[in-house]
């Protein structure tokens, strides 16, 4: 099950992101449930200042609990934010909100770039190949 809470006043996104993360789950072969909240640049700072000690307005955070057997964690993507970068990267608000929910998944599915260079060479790998194919099946 996937869940979406959205904070924002950008409607119209729910079916797409549960598309993206239904497919990403499943390449993944993860039979749990995903809760994602789109918040504004106020929340996910005060989020990114209160657990990762960064006092600035971030893309994309994960929280993760690896002790649910069926809840794999929460995604939190500030959709402002995600809107400049898709006009920052030349790209779609959809390319990038793909982008960004694919990376939490991967983080709530154990995958850390910031380990090292070797973890973060292959998580980006397999973040791209996810990305490109969504991107392939939604061009259809």
């Amino acid at each position: 099950m996937i869940e979406i809470n959205n904070q924002t006043t950008f409607a119209a996104l729910d079916f797409f992101l549960k598309k993206v993360a239904n497919y990403c789950l499943k390449k993944l072969a993860i039979k749990k449930s995903v809760s994602i909240v789109l918040v504004k640049d106020k929340k996910i700072q005060e989020l990114n200042k209160i657990y990762r000690r960064k006092n600035k307005v971030t893309d994309v955070l994960s929280f993760g609990d690896w002790n649910d057997q069926e809840f794999l964690g929460e995604i939190i993507i500030c959709l402002p934010q995600a809107k400049r970068q898709a006009k920052k990267y030349n790209t779609s608000l959809e390319q990038e909100l793909t982008r960004l929910l694919v990376h939490g998944i991967l983080h709530l599915s154990g995958f850390d770039h910031e380990q090292s260079k070797l973890k973060e060479k292959k998580m980006f790998k397999l973040q791209e190949e996810i990305i490109e194919k969504i991107c392939s099946i939604s061009a259809r």
